[in-house]
């Protein structure tokens, strides 16, 4: 499972410089109750799945409005002052909501099948010198990069 915004509360739970005064605590405190509901009710919420089931639509919305009103609550102004963009807080939500939005659907396709962060084939060009090196040497370039969000196999 990928908990990514999970581990990011973990981590900021867990370190030893930032976030030890005490408003950071209750802070972290009120977000980790309401963040530990949300993935409950997304963890028992199955779908959407490969074969489309009437109640896809209504699990997808569910989904959705569950994840607008978690991420509502984090982004009010106190806790985003508290924790700015740096601290991916508030990104990392977005995150861990596409994991359990294709999770399900994804784990049909290959028990083996990963879903998360990877880095991964952006582009190939060629950059031969001439048209004739193309044959003998067309000098491939592969591009990679970050993604927040791939499935592979």
């Amino acid at each position: 499972m990928m908990y990514v915004h999970g581990d990011n509360l973990i981590q900021k739970e867990n370190h030893k410089t930032k976030y030890t005064d005490i408003i950071s605590r209750q802070y972290l405190a009120e977000i980790r109750k309401k963040y530990d509901k949300w993935k409950k009710v997304n963890e028992r919420l199955k779908g959407p799945h490969i074969k489309k089931l009437k109640k896809d639509s209504e699990i997808i919305q569910k989904r959705v409005r569950l994840f607008n009103e978690y991420k509502d609550f984090v982004e009010q102004q106190h806790y985003a002052e508290k924790f700015d963009s740096r601290s991916n807080l508030h990104s990392s939500i977005l995150e861990e909501f596409i994991f359990y939005l294709f999770n399900d659907l994804v784990s049909e396709f290959s028990d083996k099948a990963l879903i998360g962060k990877a880095r991964a084939f952006k582009d190939m060009f060629f950059q031969a010198r001439s048209y004739k090196e193309m044959i003998d040497k067309p000098c491939a370039h592969i591009e990679i990069k970050d993604h927040d969000f791939c499935y592979w196999c």
